[in-house]
């Protein structure tokens, strides 16, 4: 396990071992989408619970990229003060914090953002019934400069760096995907165009911050029969570390969450009691959505660390560090992946929700796995909730 808990670097990030918290949307804002007190007290556990970096809950760049009403937002210079008293209180503890941005793109709601929605391509409706639209040439400038003033505010503010957010469906990802993107400018069509993007922000970027350390995290495989496949997620990493990447996080899916996130079983009883767009439904329609929801796929499989084949490969290309996330359980699995598949970092999300300081019990030998049931409940709960475990059951409050 020596290669574990050795320290090491990524860029001018030093981290005491290969362990990291991967973004989990903490549900933990206030309206404006500033922070509450709760998500500085989450990372203080995360902190002392051993993680070797922590990348936060995605932040939005522009109010037309919010998913939840509790999402957090970094899309104002008024924004910096605030989050330096949160990282001024993590410095101590010598763990990195990685502030994680994102635009939703076609996963966002206009009642909710009181824009329009843009996407790469055109679709007739989102899972919202809002009509989406092709980004403009003017909005994808406004979004290029939206994710550089969000990376220098995210340095001024003491973040000790950034990550793309570019995978999942959301608006970055949409314009990687072969099968979301159907642009014919240079916006789309072949890889080092749906690239674009991306590169443009790190060019501009790398104008203002320099150095500073700037993260990907993209899709390497996903939900469709001629989408994002290992040869082409290769050609992506190699494509952003010449783009100066300094480490991909690999991850998959475009959207469908059932296989960005792998759970035992449906969880219907979470849907139905916990998201919002179900929980308030007749109990006729939630009678036909338990019913219907039996005949429709309900989990993707395998369930455990369904990303490392892929990651494993793009290591062999890149020089960068590469991250992989998904499904990653147990110590013995950490030491494989890293000893045997040559994967620099592992990252975790469900272990931490459960156990913030399971990076410490793997250390001290005081446990092997996580605890986690993969039951999915905590992230449904968090669209309009504050993160937690729900163990695989819902606890009515009471009156």
């Amino acid at each position: 396990m020596k290669k574990v808990f050795e320290h090491s670097s990524i860029g001018t990030l030093k981290l005491k071992n290969r362990i990291i918290r991967s973004a989990t949307h903490e549900g933990m804002a206030h309206a404006d989408g500033s922070p509450t007190d709760d998500l500085l007290k989450l990372y203080l556990r995360l902190a002392e619970g051993g993680a070797g970096a922590i990348i936060t809950g995605y932040a939005g760049v522009l109010q037309s990229g919010k998913t939840f009403s509790n999402m957090r937002m970094f899309d104002r210079d008024a924004y910096v003060d605030v989050y330096r008293a949160l990282t001024d209180r993590l410095r101590p503890y010598g763990v990195p914090l990685i502030l994680q941005l994102a635009h939703g793109g076609s996963r966002t709601s206009s009642r909710l953002t009181g824009h329009k929605v843009v996407t790469s391509s055109c679709r007739a409706r989102n899972e919202f019934g809002d009509v989406c639209k092709d980004a403009s040439e003017a909005d994808i400038q406004e979004l290029i400069r939206a994710f550089v003033r969000a990376i220098e505010n995210a340095r001024k503010a003491g973040f000790d760096g950034v990550q793309l957010h570019a995978a999942h469906g959301y608006l970055l990802s949409e314009f990687i995907s072969p099968t979301l993107n159907k642009r014919k400018d240079q916006w789309g069509g072949a890889l080092e165009n749906r690239l674009r993007i991306i590169r443009e922000i790190l060019s501009r970027a790398r104008e203002v911050v320099g150095p500073y350390p700037i993260l990907v995290k993209f899709s390497a495989h996903d939900e469709f029969s001629r989408g994002l496949h290992g040869d082409e997620a290769v050609a992506i990493a190699r494509h952003l570390q010449e783009y100066s990447c300094d480490a991909v996080e690999v991850s998959c899916g475009s959207g469908n969450v059932f296989h960005t996130v792998r759970m035992r079983d449906m969880p219907r009883d979470a849907i139905l009691k916990l998201a919002p767009r179900f929980r308030d439904l007749s109990l006729p329609r939630k009678w036909l959505f338990r019913a219907g929801s039996f005949f429709s796929r309900t989990a993707y499989r395998p369930l455990h660390q369904y990303n490392v084949d892929l990651a494993a490969e793009i290591k062999k290309h890149v020089d960068i560090p590469v991250i992989v996330v998904g499904g990653i359980r147990s110590l013995a699995g950490i030491n494989d992946i890293i000893s045997r598949h040559g994967i620099d970092y592992v990252s975790l999300c469900r272990p931490f929700i459960i156990e913030p300081d399971i990076v410490e019990k793997f250390r001290a030998g005081t446990q092997d796995s996580s605890r986690c049931i993969d039951c999915g409940y905590c992230l449904i709960g968090v669209t309009d909730n504050p993160l937690r475990c729900y163990y695989g059951k819902v606890v009515r409050k009471k009156p």
